[in-house]
């Protein structure tokens, strides 16, 4: 028997929800164009050395933090891990995008499904008690959905990568061929993340990487831009 939580995952993962991912590349056009990443190889090193370790030590945390805060309907702690994301996200353009985001998604999510938890969250944001940061969508899509925490986590990751893959198709000499190559790599590396995900303490949660808030704060002057970040 089908969960009746994973049509509802698969909807909201997919790429037809309208929450304007792909015209984010979420540091990745500045990258390419500094020279780090040129083709399949780059792609694949940018994955395993940037992506991944910033979710399995920071994104992957704070979804599951907000995800508890929200199964226990604890708006203020919501507002408050939000705030916080607000605080590690150095660029403002990441900020921004995440927002951003977050409000595309939180709006999709009122169309489909009647939520006061996500309306009291959408009157907090207006009241400028939290930016609605996608991590906390997520979480609160997760919590209203009845989606197991794994499954969350799971999907979030996949989507992180994607989202890269998709951005290097248009960035450097890649087919679609490398690009699931390149996806399929980091993607075997999904139960480590999320085991580590589960088990990171709010203490020790952080991940700090130069080349990506370098490259976002770059690409908020470039001259020439695929994407919005």
């Amino acid at each position: 028997m089908t969960a009746e939580w994973i049509p509802f995952l698969l909807q909201t993962a997919d790429a037809l929800f309208p929450t304007g991912a792909y015209a984010h590349s979420l540091g990745f056009e500045e990258s390419v164009r500094l020279g780090n990443v040129r083709d399949e190889a780059g792609l694949v090193d940018f994955l395993l050395q940037q992506t991944v370790p910033a979710l399995r030590e920071q994104e992957l945390p704070w979804l599951r933090f907000a995800f508890d805060a929200a199964v226990a309907a604890d708006m203020d702690a919501v507002c408050g891990i939000d705030r916080e994301i607000s605080a590690w996200k150095i660029a403002e353009e990441s900020r921004n995008a995440s927002a951003q985001l977050g409000m595309r998604r939180l709006k999709a999510l009122r169309v489909i499904q009647e939520s006061a938890f996500l309306r009291e969250f959408e009157e907090s944001i207006g009241a400028g008690r939290a930016r609605g940061h996608h991590l906390v969508v997520c979480a609160l899509q997760a919590s209203e959905g009845q989606v197991p925490l794994e499954a969350a986590l799971g999907a979030y990751f996949y989507q992180a990568l994607a989202a890269i893959c998709a951005a290097a198709l248009k960035l450097i000499r890649i087919g679609q061929d490398g690009c699931q190559r390149a996806l399929r790599r980091a993607a075997l590396l999904a139960a480590p993340t999320l085991a580590r995900a589960l088990d990171v303490g709010r203490p020790e949660a952080g991940w700090f990487n130069p080349l990506l808030e370098i490259a976002s704060l770059r690409h908020a002057r470039a001259d020439e831009r695929l994407f919005i970040s």
